[in-house]
């Protein structure tokens, strides 16, 4: 029997990786990190928990990557530190992978190059790539034929009609495997209740004409550094217009090197140069493409935001396009680098108010179509938030597939197939480990909860000097606040704090050892309440005893 098991990705945005179980041999589909949001404070990255695979690192046989973006490739570094195991990827994705690898020390395992039309032999499945248009270039779907039928899988995908993208969505091979009969689609639902179609590079294209014809000085173009596809006609236009370009920011100038070397990008001689050769050209005539549209504190545009950037000096006269989507969670760091380019004088386009963006992800029309060229017996929506999936589950209900067919899974859910019926079974472990620092997997729920107290209430310590066997204080107690109260409440408000950490020692049974742990849990206790009751704050409290 084939079992279907999702390990992340559903549910969430990110994260994603899927594991196909036949007998003795499990095969992987991508290995994705999630970002921190507001509930992580601290927290670097987010990867899978790999608890599932780990039990069974004898029977995996192989990690196949569908594309090269951070939530379907992030982890893997992570999961070969663990398993000895040959990956599958295109060109372009195994290149981000091996910066990646390189990244944290993971000696390069068994990277196999495979491109669209390849067919791998995987055990006992049998693997075709199919290309798919997204917002990275080289991605693939997968058909994968098991012993218990035909499974297919996405990948992030559109269809992608603008003859702009030179390889588009292969929609006559996915009706190839419609026609001989799927048992399965496994369909990405991020853009799910989203209508129509998604826009095209070319309408894209034709936005960024209008700007290039009107703009009077620099033009500086923020976007994903693996978006090459919009690079591309970034450095089109750019021509065109008989502009210089320049690539700033490491992820911009490693991504665009890579997408060169393999032919993905063309750029006509004489049109790049270097930041040292700024000056030699007007202000007119010089394009910047970027990273930073995402708001992100180190990267290029943010430096340039806050003047902190050696080369690019924001000024009036200067347009800047945010050449990507708003993603859920960094809307704040976005409008806030969007106003201080405002307040230098700059003019700013991004996708509120202009057509500058194209979403990598297929829209309700776009995902009918998929549904009826695969025409699968079953349909298990993948990728994305719960109301994604659903949204998704609903239209293939509409296409015709019965409501019985159609598996709404969450992490850990387990599709067992056999004999052309699939049906669920019990959940296995899934969860996910948090990356802090050098640390993998040692930060809490506890750990966060106070680093999520400490942002919102603040810190108290408490420092005392006592003799360890009377009890008597020697020093102290000393009260300091961080990030608590303001200054003008808080030296009348830490002296009645002080009486009540000496009202703890005042209650002491001195006839009795004395049981610190209970005092200092009774410093805890008391001064909750009393701050709580004064000013209605609940900061961290961290009593500091030293005994002589």
């Amino acid at each position: 029997m084939l079992r279907i098991i999702p390990i992340g990705g559903l549910g969430e945005i990110g994260l994603n990786i899927m594991a196909l179980e036949y007998k003795d041999s499990i095969l992987v589909i991508d290995a994705g990190i999630m970002f921190p949001d507001d509930y992580t404070p601290g927290v670097d990255i987010i990867i899978p928990d790999f608890s599932y695979l780990r039990q069974r690192k004898e029977l995996v046989k192989g990690l196949i990557l569908t594309h090269g973006h951070e939530d379907h490739i992030g982890a893997t570094p992570f999961l070969l530190k663990e398993l000895n195991i040959p990956v599958f990827g295109t060109a372009f994705t195994l290149e981000l992978l091996k910066e990646k690898l390189r990244t944290y020390n993971v000696a390069p395992r068994d990277l196999v190059c495979v491109k669209a039309g390849d067919i791998s032999h995987i055990d006992h499945f049998k693997v075709e790539y199919i290309n798919v248009t997204h917002s990275i270039v080289d991605g693939v779907g997968l058909a994968i034929e098991t012993p218990e039928g035909i499974i297919v899988h996405s990948g992030d995908f559109k269809i992608e009609t603008s003859s702009i993208n030179r390889n588009g969505t292969d929609i006559a091979r996915f009706a190839f495997y419609g026609k001989k009969g799927v048992l399965a689609l496994l369909s990405d639902s991020t853009n799910a209740e989203k209508e129509g179609f998604s826009l095209t590079e070319k309408e894209i294209r034709n936005t960024l004409e209008s700007i290039f014809t009107k703009s009077e000085g620099r033009l500086i173009i923020a976007s994903f550094a693996t978006n090459i596809p919009r690079i591309q006609q970034i450095v089109k236009l750019a021509f065109k217009f008989r502009r210089k370009v320049v690539f700033m920011g490491r992820n911009m100038i490693s991504a665009v090197s890579i997408a060169k070397k393999l032919g993905f990008l063309e750029i006509p001689q004489g049109v790049e140069i270097t930041e040292r050769q700024l000056p030699l050209y007007k202000e007119n005539e010089i394009v910047i493409v970027t990273t930073g549209s995402q708001g992100e504190p180190m990267s290029a545009l943010v430096r340039m935001a806050h003047s902190r950037y050696k080369y690019v000096k924001i000024k009036p006269g200067d347009t800047i396009i945010l050449s990507s989507k708003f993603i859920p969670g960094n809307e704040a760091a976005i409008t806030s680098i969007i106003n201080l380019l405002y307040k230098l004088g700059a003019d700013v386009v991004y996708e509120t108010v202009a057509d500058i963006h194209a979403s990598g992800h297929a829209k309700r029309e776009e995902l009918k179509i998929m549904l009826s060229l695969v025409k699968p017996k079953y349909f298990i929506p993948i990728h994305g938030e719960y109301r994604h999936l659903v949204k998704h589950a609903q239209l293939a209900i509409d296409m015709g597939i019965p409501k019985e067919n159609i598996m709404l899974l969450e992490d850990g859910d387990v599709v067992v197939c056999e004999d052309g019926i699939c049906w669920r079974e019990e959940k296995v472990t899934t969860g996910k480990i948090l990356i802090d620092g050098k640390g993998t997997g040692d930060i809490d729920d506890i750990i966060l909860k106070e680093r999520k107290k400490l942002s919102i209430h603040g810190m108290v310590i408490v420092v005392l000097v006592t003799d360890e066997r009377t009890g008597e204080i020697i020093y102290g107690p000393d009260i300091i606040s961080k990030g608590f109260i303001l200054q003008e409440y808080r030296e009348y408000l830490l002296e009645e704090a002080k009486c009540v950490v000496l009202e703890v020692f005042d209650d002491l049974d001195r006839d009795s050892p004395i049981d610190w742990e209970s005092v200092e849990l009774d410093i805890k206790r008391r001064l909750k309440g009393f701050f709580y009751n004064v000013v209605r704050k609940n900061p961290l409290i961290v009593p500091i005893i030293i005994h002589l």
